[in-house]
């Protein structure tokens, strides 16, 4: 095996500035935050004011917690940083492990909206349990059961990464349940919780009308529509 003409595990150091990794499990890390950052920049030759760009993309403050040890933040802190690390640096590939676990809706918004961005140049092999949440960010499904390939073929490839749906659901009545897992996307109430809005990051939809499967007896009707990313933008 081979990566830009270098063999994999002879030239193990020098693969490794071409290779983006963001694993299931955070590391149990006792680094403060601003040394795991400058070692990382440091082993691919990165720039670190960009980690902490797309740390703050996502959400992350991580000069706020640069002396705080990496063990210690949430789990989803801990999956933003190492998101940032590995996006926040050129590479020719990315290896994600259940990328967007612990990552709220906005979170996984400008995760979809960042891997679109290296979609061109960047070679993607992502690991999940769950063919919703990954479908519209690759074009190649590859199923294991056992160590075994039970399934190797190429899925439709439409969906525009870094599209966002406007949605509305309308239910039959207001309920206090589905109103607290819709406000989790970020959704928002008219008609005294009758009606909700709000907007879904294209790759989530499968992912959202699961979630609605749920509520299937309060749904009297729902429309997704793709619009403009700068309608999203000003309704955030």
């Amino acid at each position: 095996i081979t990566l830009n003409g270098k063999a994999v595990r002879a030239e193990r150091t020098a693969i490794l500035k071409y290779v983006g990794f963001v694993p299931q499990l955070p590391p149990p890390l006792r680094m403060p935050v601003g040394q795991l950052i400058s070692f990382a920049a440091g082993v691919c030759g990165a720039e670190e004011n960009k980690m902490y760009a797309v740390a703050r993309q996502l959400g992350l403050d991580a000069k706020e917690f640069r002396k705080q040890p990496f063990v210690k933040l949430s789990g989803g802190q801990k999956q933003k940083l190492l998101i940032a690390i590995a996006l926040g640096r050129k590479c020719n590939l990315l290896v994600m492990d259940e990328p967007a676990a612990n990552l709220d809706p906005e979170a996984r918004h400008v995760l979809f909206k960042l891997l679109a961005e290296k979609q061109k140049n960047t070679a993607m092999i992502i690991s999940s349990h769950r063919l919703d949440e990954v479908a519209a960010l690759v074009n190649r499904v590859v199923e294991l059961d056992q160590g075994h390939v039970v399934l190797d073929d190429h899925v439709a490839d439409d969906v525009d990464i870094d599209s966002v749906l406007e949605c509305l659901v309308n239910l039959s009545r207001a309920d206090s349940a589905f109103a607290k897992t819709i406000d989790e996307w970020g959704f928002h109430a008219e008609q005294d919780g009758k009606i909700w809005k709000g907007f879904v990051a294209g790759p989530d939809r499968l992912r959202f009308l699961g979630v609605l499967s749920r509520y299937a007896g309060l749904l009297k009707g729902i429309r997704m529509e793709e619009t403009s990313k700068d309608k999203l933008a000003t309704n955030e």
